[in-house]
Parts: structure tokens; C-alpha cells; sequence
């Protein structure tokens, strides 16, 4: 029938995310998506036309996945405790698979030298979305917790240091250091109570 999709979509989806994050954008061609997903080359066209709208509609999964859990990680009850575990969500994510999968976002944007505007968009929305849950729960604090900084500024370190922590994982593939680096982080943005 036409027009009607032939495949599972959902399946197809996650298996072009899972192809992505290893090879990354720019090394991913459609055949290998074909290939991959086990739907041909030329279903894969009708229903997505390239390569970038079939991957901004498997980031667009992606983002809305992770924006999720990490409000999930956030959802503690002191901030302390939500960026700790925020953090170890970050940490988690990066770390799955073997070889460890890395970051989907930080791994295209810096794997394209010339990112196309819709890709450049995908990947700022996500990384706008993780500013705006960590803001989110930065203006949430109690009587007894203070920022060193205020809570914009703190959640654009935060983000700026997730990206640090990507290639820290790349390059040292150490969770124990990278765990050292954001917990140094989160002591540094609160302010400690005197005794």
C-alpha cells in the first residue's frame, strides 16, 4: 500500500539511534542505516527522504527521552542531592555500551565541521533544555542551601561542564575522575553552612 510505512518504526528508530551514537552523524551513511534497521535503503528514503531528517527525528526521540530522566535525576530534595545524582545520570549515560557510547550530541556536534542549521538547532535545543531543567531546579532551593552563583549562571556551567566531562570520558575513559570533577563542581556552587 503507499504511503504506508512497510517497517516496525519505532524498532527502526531506536536501532538508527544505537547506529548514530557509535559511528556518529558524519561517519553514518544511509546504507548502514539500511543495513542497521533491516529496512532497504529505498524505504528508508520514502519515508525520510536523507540522512539528516531521519536523524534529527531519532535525536528528536533521543532529547525527549534524556530531557526526561534527567528531570527524574534532578527530582531530589535538596540540590545538593539533585545535582549529585544528575551528574551521576550524566555519567551513567555516557558510560553505557561497550566500546562506551559517549555523548550523542557533543559527538556530532564536534564530528561535522560545517554543522548544517537543523542539526546545529536539534543539538542547541537539547543543550537549551538542559540548561532550563537545571535552572529549574536551581531556583527551587530551601532556607538552608545557597549558590555560590546565581542560578542561570550555575546551570551554564553545568552544561558547559557536561560537555568537559564528554571528552574526559573520551580521552581518560576514567568514571572515578569524572565523578571527582563533578562532585568538585557541586562544592564549589554551594556555599557551604558555617559550624
Amino acid at each position: 500500500m503507499v504511503g504506508v510505512r512497510q517497517f516496525d518504526e519505532g524498532e527502526a528508530l531506536d536501532k538508527a539511534l544505537a547506529l548514530f551514537w557509535r559511528k556518529g552523524y558524519a561517519h553514518t551513511t544511509m546504507q548502514d542505516l539500511a543495513e542497521a534497521t533491516g529496512v532497504q535503503r529505498g524505504s528508508l528514503y520514502n519515508a525520510y527522504r536523507d540522512k539528516e531528517t531521519l536523524f534529527l527525528r531519532v535525536f528528536g526521540l533521543y532529547r525527549s527521552r534524556y530531557v526526561s530522566q534527567m528531570r527524574e535525576a534532578l527530582d531530589e530534595p535538596t540540590v545538593d542531592k539533585a545535582l549529585r545524582s544528575f551528574f551521576a545520570f550524566i555519567i551513567s549515560s555516557m558510560r553505557t555500551g561497550s566500546p562506551t557510547r559517549g555523548c550523542l550530541s557533543t559527538k556530532t556536534a564536534v564530528g561535522i565541521e560545517d554543522l548544517d542549521e537543523p542539526i546545529r538547532s536539534g543539538i542547541r535545543d537539547l543543550l537549551d533544555d538542559i540548561e532550563a531543567a537545571l535552572y529549574e531546579r536551581l531556583t527551587r532551593l530551601s532556607d538552608a542551601e545557597k549558590l555560590a552563583v546565581p542560578p542561570r549562571e550555575a546551570a551554564r556551567l553545568i552544561v558547559t561542564m557536561t560537555r568537559g566531562l564528554v571528552v574526559i570520558e573520551r580521552v581518560y575513559g576514567d568514571e572515578k575522575r569524572m565523578r571527582a570533577m563533578a562532585d568538585l563542581l557541586v562544592g564549589l556552587l554551594i556555599e557551604q553552612k558555617p559550624r
